[in-house]
């Protein structure tokens, strides 16, 4: 592949990256390459900017129909680009102009990055972004310092086309911040990736899936599902009937309940997707003597706020109006379930956008889970999970959060075919659906994720299991306890047929958990029953 460098996001007509030269996965399973994403149609061309690689990630950002409409995207990104290094964006001020003036472009980061390493692409590589913005900047908006005008030497042009790309670039990235982590200077390149986005989305341009149908449904009804509040007490008793019948005892999941000692806090989808999730949670809380509700209000039975992904304003419209509803409640604390990015959100960005005296404290279930294996109060028998496991490290938990021992301890305890990927923990690769990929399929996006950001999480769960991965009568299960990565994993499982050829099954820390309780006779699993 010929090197591609920042000035030819540019040229008029260039296919920027090939996917021909996708790596393979590992022998034997490399006739599962799968082929690039999938064929662009001929109105997508005329329709969006398909130009970067035939992928489509902002459906709302359409081929100008005149000069004028050309220049409007190009001004409006160049104004939002100035604007970054203001007192505006005091919030990530600092440590974006740190990444922007002192990168060493040592390219360590490229090593870490799942997507450029997938791919080979010289796009997919964090700092070309990066370098691109540089360049931009330096040129149009005057600014930076002497190290900034140094390393931006040549000349780039403010085309249509190069914002159009800029921006599509920025959403083939995870955000998942391993390049931060490598960099040994610190620096984190997947800034630039969040910082274009917050301009596109400042011009009204940001993909249906995380806005249209997440930010602005979510603040509206109060749940980015749409599912209102007669709903979400309907689904309750219904989880209230299936937990009896697969438990055989009655079990009653409290809702709106007065200053209990926490709140659970799930990813509204669970309900919708993976009901057998929350209802995990209700027999371990309940079993395990836990004071705890659940609550039906707007904005308290929903944890997602897409906004920490590409609009901060977004963010803290939500952060704040969970935190009202939650408050309002009188519980004493928040427990968020099996969602990273719900973690990140709620226990780390709304910090600052919640004054400290209007705050509840935040905390991970996963100690608290933790806890309840080595208390005791609930009887476990690990031979009642005798299957091979393997734990995914969502992002935002792990690397985000340092939450990495509670769950491994967990599964220690209960699966004793656990065994992990690797590199795991921190060092581990994103699902490939993280940043909102998990939910965005249009137009063809979802191919982008299962063959390409998803790439080396697959490669990492088939060589975890490679001693039984031939023998499709052994179920070989994935523990992945975050909402977007299960939604994820259950795709690109899809692409590659990997429940049908291997049996490779997923789900979740506490189904898991309830699966091998001593008292419950039916397969909580229902790939077990």
């Amino acid at each position: 592949m010929s090197l591609i460098t920042p000035k030819d996001l540019g040229k008029p007509a260039a296919q920027l990256i090939n996917y021909d030269d996708l790596m393979p996965l590992s022998a034997p399973y490399s006739e599962d390459k799968g082929g690039g994403p999938a064929e662009v149609k001929p109105e997508w061309r005329e329709k969006y900017c398909t130009s970067l690689d035939g992928c489509v990630a902002i459906d709302t950002l359409r081929q100008p129909q005149s000069q004028e409409e050309r220049e409007k995207l190009v001004s409006g990104f160049l104004a939002g680009l100035a604007k970054l290094f203001t007192d505006a964006n005091k919030g990530v001020r600092q440590p974006l102009e740190l990444s922007f003036e002192y990168c060493a472009k040592c390219n360590t980061c490229s090593e870490a990055c799942h997507i450029f390493q997938a791919t080979g692409a010289e796009p997919h590589r964090p700092i070309f972004r990066a370098e691109a913005l540089r360049k931009l900047y330096r040129k149009y908006c005057g600014g930076g310092g002497p190290l900034l005008r140094r390393l931006t030497a040549g000349d780039i042009d403010a085309t249509w086309e190069l914002i159009a790309r800029l921006g599509e670039l920025a959403y083939r990235c995870n955000l998942c911040r391993r390049c931060a982590q490598a960099c040994p200077l610190g620096l984190d390149n997947s800034l630039f990736a969040k910082e274009i986005r917050k301009i596109f989305s400042s011009l009204g341009l940001a993909p249906t899936p995380i806005h249209e149908k997440g930010s602005v449904l979510q603040l509206k009804v109060g749940s980015s599902t749409g599912i209102g509040k007669a709903a979400f007490l309907d689904m309750v008793e219904f989880l209230e009937e299936d937990i009896g019948e697969r438990i055989g005892r009655p079990l009653k999941i409290p809702v709106d309940k007065k200053n209990a000692d926490i709140l659970l806090y799930h990813n509204a989808g669970e309900f919708v997707a993976w009901p057998e999730n929350p209802a995990a949670y209700a027999i371990l809380f309940n079993e395990g003597g836990l004071d705890w509700t659940l609550s039906s209000e707007a904005m308290t039975y929903d944890s997602v706020n897409y906004g920490i992904w590409y609009d901060d304003a977004q963010a803290k419209k939500i952060a704040l109006k969970q935190m009202e509803a939650m408050k309002a409640l009188g519980v004493r604390r928040v427990v968020v379930g099996e969602c990273g990015h719900a973690h990140k959100a709620a226990a780390v960005v709304a910090d600052r956008y919640v004054k400290a005296e209007e705050r509840l404290p935040v905390e991970s279930s996963f100690p608290i889970l933790a806890e309840i294996v080595k208390s005791g109060k609930i009887r476990f028998d690990p031979a009642k999970n005798p299957f091979p496991v393997t734990l995914h490290d969502p992002c935002n938990l792990v690397r985000q959060m340092g939450i990495s021992q509670p769950q491994r301890d967990i599964l220690r305890a209960i699966a004793p075919g656990f065994r992990e990927m690797s590199p795991c923990g921190a060092h581990n690769y994103c699902c490939g659906g993280g940043s909102g990929f998990a939910i965005m399929n249009s137009p063809n996006f979802g191919a982008f994720r299962d063959h390409v950001s998803a790439r080396m999480k697959f490669d990492q769960i088939l060589r975890a299991f490679a001693p039984e991965m031939e023998d499709a009568s052994i179920p070989k299960y994935v523990c992945a306890p975050c909402s977007n990565c299960k939604g994820t994993i259950r795709e690109f499982f899809k692409a590659y047929k990997a429940t049908a050829r291997y049996n490779l099954q997923y789900g979740g820390l506490v189904e898991l958990m309830v699966n091998a309780m001593s008292d419950i006779e039916t397969p909580y699993l229902e790939f077990l029953q």
